[in-house]
């Protein structure tokens, strides 16, 4: 749901819930389809009516702009006229490709909007014609968007011009002025056949040339205009000229005016009536408070008119606005408060108030309103358009901002709101963005709010350009219009988003199939977008309007794929099916102009070559296939699964998918993607250029060739997308930000950057020279962290096999020693590092002359967990065999701790030589690894054990499990304390607080339960806030836990880093990371340092603010 609708909603819910009965309102949107029985069912489950309500409106605030306008059709419908008149202005702009529905065959967003339009203002006493309205709108749309006009006859004073103004009310039909009415109605009278000629020089605002008919008494549209304004009172002329300023489209409240005016909204009412009276204002009736607006030839003529006098006039308003208000103070319940927000920076930028207009742009405070409001891409849009007026030291604080909203447009905008400070925080030292953040965190730092400080984020540099959010689901596919400023794409949410690639501002959202969208692409030309769809359906869209063009369902089975040809001469569609047929559509004709047999399964791809010759596709049968467009016939077939054949397996047992294809610039070479290699092709020989393998565990998603150079993007199920040199063979850089699977990559036009799409909800823009030029250095999530007075040192190893320890306050890196490294840790005194490998090897190796020493072969399998005791004598290990080995590594005596009959989870030592160990075998043991015998055994839970913990007092530990549940369990009794319940997910962790009172357990849904560790009893549950557009941000599984030494404060890890009250259950503060999935969170034993590694190999640091 648009920010605006939704804003709408929340700002008039208590008026909602306490008046409309449910029960009929219901029965309206489940036939418009937008509301469940299920749905229906939990609403009625409520035990009051205004119970009832509120369920509704929590439910219509989670659902999209088609329910909201369905919810106010249902309202007008049964009677609510004064609550869908609150409603009204929050009325989203959508295109739907539903055809016409039972009433008069009018969609329902023409119902919608039949209230609005430049026509004659409905009189106060009016009879409804609805037979003759429609049989007038019938006439209108046979036009079929052609020149043309509809005559009403009848007697004088019969109501024809009422009549004709009902039918028109749609913008869709006509957009007119009762001037511009007239005057051409007197002309056409006299030359019938200039319609065409007159509306040409309308749409050019060419008011001149539309010149006098024998009964008009005006020479010309801007003559008739002028007159019309001069018949006005002399005290209220003015009045009308500072209209001039406002922008077309837009309804301005009476309450903005009264701002302006300095006047009582009955005084400004009634000067605005007089205006729309004579017809040079419409008016907005539907509300207790109206709106106003000009029709856009009205708009034009004042700003004509009124030019010198511009710059006085937006001047005027932001004086009377600094009178009246000031930014803190505005609501959203104030009537003219989303005016303020839209256009304050227009007004400001159009007076050349500079000094306001940074301050105003360059505050956090209102960054922060504004996206809560309206979201983030509408400030985008300012900074790049008033960039040219800001001054050179202004111009580097804009790109701070830019920069910021940019790439955090996914987070703002979107419940639950993040803390714009803490996001703040995260930004460079140098940015404007980061001062303003700090000097206010600071401040609230003294009030008791938490704020993180991130002290190693100067060595990561992000190299995303934009982020943005369109869908409510997965991303399926993106692509760039021809000229590159405009992207479209599509996914599982059945519709089709058209955004600037700048700003990220949403231009066009079309429902556009009734299943899942699977790809989109523009034409060459750019009038055109075509989307394919699981429902079998392709489609054409007017690219500008939104529009329906064509419609075709020839395919028997899903469409995976659509391509235009090149040319803008000719153009042609190319589609792709799991019928395992292609076909080619000419945009002209409603069947196929051909079909294509040849392929054994599902089509996945296909691509015309740059000069439009041939078609190449890519199926699930394991091969390429190059088609001759004029004949339609297979020109080639290339078998691509043979690459991967080896002696050891059958033919008929490999199954090889060719994902995708893309050609080289020239047209010489093909590049094709299955399973984890790209292949580069011949085109006149079909040899094989290059084979390049891109990696061991990933398969390749997607694949796209830059049209002027030799590099290749490459989407991988490891969620990162690589740039390939495909002539070297070599990799140039890895690109990671994407929190799921990355569906589509593709360059601009011009190779100058390019966008990726994820199952996260996001695309990503990337600048391709500024990504190659900073590759970054992963790190591996196992690593080991020593606290040490005021040091933070971090054992960790990178993706290039490089052993290094880390000083978190300097930054400083020591690089050790390259090796596979599958687990890691220092001693105590920071003296010794032990690592182990995936091959069951141990190594230790001595810091001070930085020299492997020790090493032991003893685990038969990966080494999972390894330990120093506290006084670095003995290394305890775990491993993938089952075993936990005991090495006292000065004596080189060991043994092996052997009784879990699955893996070893982790292990936990205790006082006393005692560990205690659990396993995916469903076991707790305690061992005395003095002597290696079990001297407690728990058979904890029937499925694996995941985590456990130790109370500090040493009397209890707790275990959680895949079986959702935890439980707490003596040391002295073989049977559990208490049996935590009611977890929906594997319980993943538990932390005991320092006290030993309080036990706190995270599963896979994000839940974290307190327990009172005594009785059992659920204290709080700490739940994340329910989003209304589909799951969370980047959320995940609980991986972690920690308590404050006082024991009031929680820290989670999970898709990011949470602070929760205990207190209360409510989050204190939240601390988003670049990367999601993260698996540990050390923390100091004051609870003011925290490290974590997140899964794009980000090393986080972070200090409480003080």
């Amino acid at each position: 749901m648009d920010a605006k609708a939704r804003n709408c909603l929340l700002q008039h819910r208590e008026a909602l819930e306490k008046d409309i009965k449910t029960s009929y309102i219901m029965d309206h949107m489940i036939s418009d389809g937008v509301l469940t029985l299920s749905e229906e069912e939990k609403v009625k489950n409520e035990p009051t009516q205004q119970h009832r309500a509120a369920m509704l409106i929590k439910m219509i605030l989670t659902k999209d702009n088609y329910s909201y306008i369905s919810f106010y059709n249902a309202l007008l419908h049964e009677g609510y006229k004064d609550l869908a008149v609150l409603l009204h202005g929050g009325l989203p702009v959508i295109s739907s490709s539903n055809g016409k529905d039972s009433v008069g065959g009018i969609t329902s967003y023409v119902r919608t909007v039949l209230c609005e339009g430049g026509v004659p203002q409905r009189p106060v006493v009016f009879v409804t014609r609805k037979k003759l309205v429609n049989a007038i709108q019938q006439k209108l749309f046979n036009l079929n968007g052609e020149p043309g006009w509809v005559s009403v006859y009848g007697m004088a004073g019969c109501g024809k011009t009422v009549l004709a103004a009902e039918a028109v009310r749609d913008h869709v039909l006509l957009e007119s002025s009762p001037l511009v009415v007239s005057l051409i109605g007197a002309l056409l009278r006299d030359f019938p056949k200039r319609w065409e000629y007159y509306l040409r020089q309308l749409q050019n605002k060419q008011f001149k040339r539309i010149r006098k008919s024998s009964s008009y008494d005006y020479e010309a549209l801007d003559e008739a205009m002028s007159i019309s304004v001069d018949m006005l009172r002399e005290d209220i002329k003015s009045y009308y000229t500072d209209l001039s300023i406002f922008q077309k489209d837009v309804k301005v409240p009476t309450k903005v005016l009264c701002v302006l005016w300095d006047m009582e909204t009955e005084e400004v009412e009634d000067i605005l009536q007089e205006f729309v009276n004579k017809s040079l204002l419409f008016c907005d009736r539907n509300g207790k408070s109206f709106c106003y607006y000009l029709h856009d030839l009205q708009v034009d003529f004042l700003t004509e008119q009124n030019r010198s006098q511009l710059q006085d006039l937006h001047k005027k308003i932001i004086t009377q606005f600094q009178r009246h208000h000031q930014l803190h103070t505005l609501s959203p319940d104030q009537e003219d408060c989303m005016y303020w927000y839209n256009f304050l920076a227009y007004h400001m930028a159009n007076a050349n108030m500079h000094k306001e207009l940074c301050a105003l742009m360059f505050s956090l405070d209102w960054i922060k309103a504004k996206t809560e409001l309206v979201g983030p891409a509408h400030l985008i849009h300012e900074f790049v358009e008033y960039r040219d007026i800001l001054d050179e030291k202004d111009y580097a604080v804009c790109e701070n901002f830019q920069e910021f909203l940019s790439l955090n447009g996914h987070l703002l905008g979107r419940q639950p709101f993040p803390s714009i400070v803490q996001l703040g925080l995260c930004e460079p030292e140098t940015s404007e963005v980061y001062q303003q953040a700090k000097l206010q965190a600071k401040q609230e730092v003294d009030n008791g709010v938490l704020y993180l400080e991130w002290i190693n984020k100067k060595n990561i540099k992000n190299l995303s350009r934009l982020v943005v959010r369109p869908h409510t689901d997965a991303v399926y596919h993106a692509c760039f219009s021809e000229d590159g400023h405009r992207i479209a794409s599509c996914g599982p949410d059945k519709t089709l988003q058209v955004f600037k690639a700048e700003t990220g501002e949403k231009l066009l959202e079309i429902k556009a199939h009734e299943d899942e969208v699977l790809c989109c692409a523009f034409s060459t030309d750019d009038k055109f977008i075509a989307t394919c769809s699981a429902d079998k359906k392709v489609k054409i869209w007017n690219s500008v309007t939104g529009q329906l063009v064509q419609s075709y369902d020839e395919h028997s089975e899903q469409v995976n794929c659509c391509h235009f040809t090149h040319s803008r001469h000719h153009l042609l569609l190319a589609t792709g099916s799991s019928d395992c047929f292609l076909k080619l559509w000419e945009l002209d004709q409603k069947q196929c102009r051909n079909t294509m047999f040849g392929h054994t399964n599902s089509v996945n791809h296909c691509r015309f070559s740059p000069d439009d010759k041939f078609l190449a596709s890519c199926s699930d049968d394991g091969t390429l296939k190059l088609w001759d467009v004029k004949s339609a016939n297979e020109r080639k077939s290339i078998n691509v699964k043979k690459f991967f054949l080896s002696s050891e397996e059958p033919p008929e047992d490999m199954e090889v998918i060719v994902k995708c294809c893309s050609w080289s610039s020239d047209g010489s070479k093909i590049m094709v993607a299955a399973k984890n290699k790209i292949f580069l092709f011949d085109i006149n020989t079909s040899g094989l250029l290059a084979e390049i393998q891109i990696g061991l565990n990933s398969t390749i998603r997607y694949c796209d060739f830059s049209p002027h150079n030799h590099l290749a993007v490459v989407a991988l199920s490891q969620y990162c997308v690589e740039l390939w040199n495909v002539d070297s063979g070599l990799k140039v850089a890895d690109c990671r930000g994407h929190l799921s699977w990355v569906h589509c990559v593709m360059f601009s036009p011009d190779g100058s950057s390019f966008l990726t799409s994820s199952d996260d909800q996001t695309i990503r823009l990337w600048e391709t020279e500024k990504v190659c030029e900073n590759s970054a250095i992963m790190l591996k999530q196992e690593i080991d962290v020593v606290f040490q007075e005021n040091e933070v040192m971090v054992l960790a190893v990178d993706n290039i096999r490089r052993l290094q320890l880390i000083n978190g306050k300097t930054g400083q890196i020591d690089y050790l020693t390259e090796a596979q490294v599958s687990c890691c840790c220092l001693s105590p005194n920071l003296q010794y590092v032990a690592f182990g490998g995936h091959d069951g090897a141990i190594k230790i190796l001595e810091l001070l002359n930085n020299r492997i020493f020790q090493s032991r072969n003893g685990h038969k399998n990966t080494v999972r967990h390894i330990q120093f005791t506290a006084d670095g004598k003995t290394l305890i290990s775990s491993s993938d065999d089952s075993t936990i080995q005991v090495w006292n590594w000065q004596s080189e005596e060991y043994f092996f701790l052997q009784a879990h009959q699955e893996t070893v989870k982790d292990f936990r030592l205790l006082k006393n030589s005692k560990l205690l160990s659990w396993s995916f075998d469903g076991t707790v043991k305690v061992w005395n690894v003095t002597t290696g015998r079990v001297e407690k055994d728990f058979v904890c839970h029937q499925d694996a054990v995941l985590s456990c913990d130790v109370s500090p007092d040493a009397t209890k530990f707790s275990s959680t499990s895949a079986d959702n549940t935890a439980k707490i369990w003596s040391f002295e009794l073989l049977s559990p304390l208490h049996e935590l319940k009611g977890h929906k997910g594997c319980v993943r962790c538990s932390a005991f607080s320092v006290d030993s009172t309080l036990l706190a357990t995270g599963d896979d849904n994000r839940e974290i339960r307190i327990w009172d560790v005594s009785s059992g009893a659920l204290l709080h549950l700490c739940a994340p806030i329910s989003v209304e557009e589909g799951p969370a941000t980047h959320g995940g599984w609980v991986t972690d836990l920690c308590f404050s030494p006082d024991s009031k404060m929680l820290v989670s890890a999970e898709g990011y880093l949470k602070w929760w009250n205990v207190i209360t259950g409510e989050s204190s503060q939240t601390f988003y990371t670049n990367g999601t999935n993260l698996m540990k969170i050390h923390v100091s034993p004051d609870f003011k340092t925290f490290v974590t590694v997140d899964n794009l190999g980000i090393l986080y640091i972070l200090q409480t603010l003080e």
